[in-house]
């Protein structure tokens, strides 16, 4: 079991344990505990966040700006809350992910513990919140004090890099190498005409007598010879030039690159020292630290910020101090990252690249709910044709339906068609639906076909309108969505928008009706990137008005409200333009 590096908090820490500040004795508590990668927040979960929401709202212990609205806060807070908060609009506006977790303490009280993921304002410890699983913040920690070693090569990295004379002579090498071909350059053009003029005079020297003629041939070789021998001179003055240049800053370039070496040596050895400290137990009562979690990683390397999440620090601290765990949730409190989507008040899943190696260890020993991932919701269900002929078949796909097999389940769109058309040749697939989106597919039953619908889909002729019910009522009737898409690397297969690895998409969309506090609008999508209506409508240079039913970037409700209503493409045998709609249930 690992040290307690938070032995000096220990006064704090007894007050982790929250009471329920209203009776919960009518709920019942769940069979098992949350899965914690796809959940509905159990009602003792939702309980224990308002609370520590009410919480966030009232304290005067820290400053911090999560970017709120005069209209999100609690006005009955207390004056001294009010006037910190006032005060905190200085600083830079930031959001955070807290997160909750339902105990029984030793007498059987059930209460929570609260988390929060990273630091809140610069710091990783604060009253009422569990402790990291290890304080690398902490005075005495050797992280800082190995960390001054490493901040000194940093410095003197600084000092050599920014050297006027590492300039002078980067310069000065880049100019004489030029000089140098220049020179090079221009005397072997020189030696090029003065073999053409050779040349020409052997030519007209075929009617001298034998005795002038070998004397002029051998004055031609000398000349010859003599060329050769002045290039080769060239070479060896431009070469003795470059090196009075080359060989200093090559001593300036050696010293950095062998503090750059230094500094790698003693950094990864830092990371790995610092990766070993945090030391993670399960239900089990094994413990096991972030090297070996990480083992099996593509790089054998936790990524950043591994271990400061809010779901593995309740667990550390739960497990430690012999709580019983219940159930868990996660929340976004304040404004949306840049470039990610997070909604205040929203849970949220754990992450993927951060949390669920550590998770899938400290899991061990619960009763987990099963992953609902792995069951297949269209089993049973019946995919709808709306046309076919020898050549292609458009179907109507449901909602919560592959459109091609996944890791865990087969069962698809692709396997049901292949079932279905057994003689059919080619893919079959042609383009694909998020398999939350309904909607319009078509299928190519041949190579021709498919080759014929694909270039279409390249070339952007097909035309595909979507419907979608949103979170809120658009001010403007139509407009423009241009934001740069890429993959969540630490949390697939979410996308962030990121506009210097992003790949271009591009949305058009119309007001068709508004409703009750949401809208039905149309959406034309000039690219088809992964998730594209999905970010585009929900993130905060978007519509920020999420879809209704969205898991991943709103909130989750009985089914996604996306719907392929139109697809119109050019028939690959008859070339006539051949256009399907199908009405969206989002009942």
């Amino acid at each position: 079991m690992p040290t307690d590096n938070n032995a000096t908090h220990s006064t704090t820490n007894q007050h982790c344990f929250v009471p329920f500040n209203t009776n919960v004795d009518g709920y019942t508590l769940p069979e098992k505990f949350t899965f914690p990668f796809y959940y509905q927040p159990h009602p003792l979960a939702i309980i224990a966040a308002e609370q520590l929401q009410e919480h966030l709202q009232q304290q005067t212990d820290w400053l911090h700006n999560f970017g709120i609205t005069d209209k999100e806060h609690d006005q009955s807070a207390p004056t001294e809350a009010l006037l910190r908060r006032e005060a905190s609009k200085h600083l830079p506006a930031i959001g955070k992910m807290f997160g909750v977790l339902v105990v029984k303490n030793t007498q059987g009280q059930l209460g929570f513990l609260a988390a929060f993921s990273g630091k809140l304002a610069d710091k990783n410890l604060w009253p009422q919140f569990v402790p990291p699983v290890f304080d690398m913040l902490s005075k005495d920690s050797f992280f800082k004090q190995e960390n001054i070693e490493i901040n000194q090569l940093n410095a003197q990295l600084v000092e050599l890099e920014n050297d006027p004379l590492l300039q002078q002579l980067t310069t000065k090498l880049a100019l004489t190498q030029q000089q140098a071909e220049n020179a090079i350059a221009a005397q072997r053009s020189q030696m090029i005409e003065n073999r053409k003029y050779r040349k020409a005079q052997r030519a007209q020297a075929q009617s001298l007598n034998e005795t002038d003629f070998k004397t002029l041939s051998i004055e031609m070789s000398r000349q010859s010879v003599n060329d050769k021998y002045c290039l080769a001179e060239l070479k060896e003055h431009w070469e003795r030039q470059t090196k009075l240049v080359a060989e200093p800053l090559a001593e300036l370039e050696q010293a950095i690159s062998a503090i750059k070496q230094q500094r790698k040596q003693l950094s990864n050895g830092l990371q790995h020292k610092l990766f070993s400290h945090y030391q993670f137990l399960n239900a089990l009562g094994e413990s096991s630290d972030l090297n070996k979690i990480f083992n099996d990683a593509p790089n054998h390397l936790p990524p950043a910020g591994a271990g400061e999440c809010a779901a593995p620090k309740l667990l550390q601290y739960a497990f430690k101090h012999n709580f019983t765990p219940i159930t868990m949730a996660e929340f976004w409190w304040g404004m949306s990252p840049k470039s990610e989507i997070k909604q205040h008040k929203n849970y949220y899943p754990a992450c993927h690249g951060k949390c669920r190696p550590i998770l899938g260890h400290m899991l061990k020993g619960l009763l987990v709910d099963e992953n609902p991932l792995l069951s297949n919701p269209a089993e049973g269900v019946e995919l709808p044709i709306v046309y076919q002929d020898d050549h292609i078949v458009i179907v109507n796909k449901p909602a919560e339906f592959l459109s091609v097999p996944g890791k865990n389940i087969t069962d698809s769109v692709y396997s049901r068609m292949k079932q279905a058309f057994p003689h059919a040749t080619g893919p079959l697939i042609v383009h694909r639906l998020d398999m939350s989106t309904s909607g319009l597919m078509v299928i190519a039953l041949s190579k021709e076909a498919n080759k014929h619908l694909v270039q279409q889909f390249i070339s952007r002729t097909v035309t595909k309108r979507y419907i979608a019910k949103i979170d809120g009522v658009p001010q403007l009737d139509r407009g423009d969505i241009t934001l740069p898409l890429r993959v969540d690397l630490d949390d697939r297969p979410k996308q962030l928008v990121c506009y210097l690895h992003g790949k271009n998409a591009q949305t058009h969309w119309q007001k068709v009706q508004e409703l009750n506090n949401s809208c039905l609008i149309h959406l034309f999508p000039k690219t088809g990137r992964t998730h594209q209506l999905r970010v585009h409508c929900a993130h905060a240079k978007g519509l920020n008005m999420p879809i209704l039913g969205d898991d991943l970037y709103g909130k989750n409700a009985q089914r996604l409200h996306l719907h392929a209503q139109l697809l119109s493409i050019i028939h690959p045998n008859t070339n006539h333009r051949i256009t399907f709609e199908v009405n969206a249930d989002f009942e």
